[in-house]
């Protein structure tokens, strides 16, 4: 293969990448994959959610069969137990005279709980960079939708996808914004921004104006710029003031991604309600949540189909490339390459 292939291209690790939602983690154990690596999550007695490599260094089986036990995760198979560093700390069937094994070890993940996700270090030194702040998350003005992108191609396809706006036509019936039209392109070597300008469907300024997110004939198209962003290695978007998209990568392999859609819509005009008690604005925001599933989860479903024939057709004839006119896709091409070049 091409070293130059993008298809083939793997992932830098030493980023922060999401590998579950926090709610997916409960009291069992959770496995998990992330570029070739599979791992299994568990929350402590404490709650705190721990990664170690999911499987058994005795028969090789995975620990995500297995349960807790207060601090610990037990393999199903015979029962060996394992603390949050990966060692083993009990072997039921031990006798007196034996010792447990001192190199019976497996690796442990440097994993952090953030705004709603679980947050994975596969590289060795997980203090030189932060995870990408999601400051919406929490924040009482923005009613978030989540959807679960999983797809059977390289991570690289989606990227493209998010980045190039041109390909709206395809969500005609879906997307919020119509006639983008590229203004610039700004790259260095952790992102790529590209700068469009669009017409937008909604305009979130009054209370009543919610009812445009149901009601289609209320809609009118007015100029808004719509802003995205490569942040290796996840994605963002702003549509004007009222909508922020992120997608947050998980890739699984060179033929598998798994990503989380995060859909905001933004509730900063209504002055009004800011003035409310925050109990109240927290029992709207709850309550309001994944309002937006219809419409996220479609256009999920329709980017997913363009995508996986994407790579079915590379997997068929590699050699065959396609005409590209949006300079978007060859700045974001070049990053992947040089963050796995790192």
């Amino acid at each position: 293969m091409n070293s130059n292939d993008i298809r083939q291209s793997g992932i830098n690790p030493n980023h922060w990448y999401v590998v579950a939602a926090s709610h997916e983690v409960k009291t069992q154990p959770l496995e998990v994959k992330l570029w070739h690596q599979n791992i299994v999550l568990f929350r402590d007695s404490l709650g705190k959610i721990q990664a170690l490599e999911n499987r058994c260094p005795h028969r090789q089986v995975k620990l995500s069969h297995g349960k807790i036990i207060s601090d610990y995760i037990e393999c199903a198979y015979h029962g060996w137990q394992f603390n949050s560093q990966g060692e083993c700390v009990k072997v039921p069937y031990l006798e007196d005279n034996q010792k447990l094994p001192k190199n019976c070890k497996i690796r442990e993940y440097s994993v952090k709980e953030l705004d709603g996700f679980i947050w994975l270090f596969p590289g060795d030194n997980p203090n030189l960079i932060q995870p990408l702040a999601i400051p919406e998350w929490d924040n009482l003005n923005y009613i978030a939708t989540v959807s679960v992108i999983h797809y059977q191609g390289h991570f690289s396809f989606l990227i493209e996808n998010l980045m190039d706006m041109y390909h709206g036509h395809l969500h005609q019936d879906l997307q919020a914004w119509t006639d983008a039209i590229l203004d610039k392109i700004e790259a260095d070597e952790n992102r790529v921004d590209a700068y469009y300008q669009a017409k937008s469907y909604y305009k979130i300024d009054k209370i009543w104006s919610i009812s445009q997110l149901f009601f289609p004939g209320l809609r009118k198209l007015h100029p808004e710029p719509l802003t995205v962003s490569y942040i290796y290695p996840h994605w963002v978007s702003t549509l004007g003031d009222y909508f922020k998209i992120y997608c947050l990568f998980c890739p699984i392999s060179l033929t598998e991604t798994k990503a989380y859609l995060i859909h905001f819509t933004s509730l900063n005009a209504f002055w009004r309600l800011h003035k409310l008690p925050i109990k109240f604005r927290k029992f709207v925001k709850n309550l309001c949540f994944g309002s937006a599933q219809k419409l996220l989860d479609g256009l999920v479903k329709q980017d997913v189909l363009m995508i996986e024939e994407e790579q079915q057709a590379y997997l068929q004839n590699s050699q065959q490339k396609g005409y590209e006119f949006n300079p978007t896709i060859a700045s974001i091409q070049r990053l992947i390459n040089n963050q796995v070049e790192k």
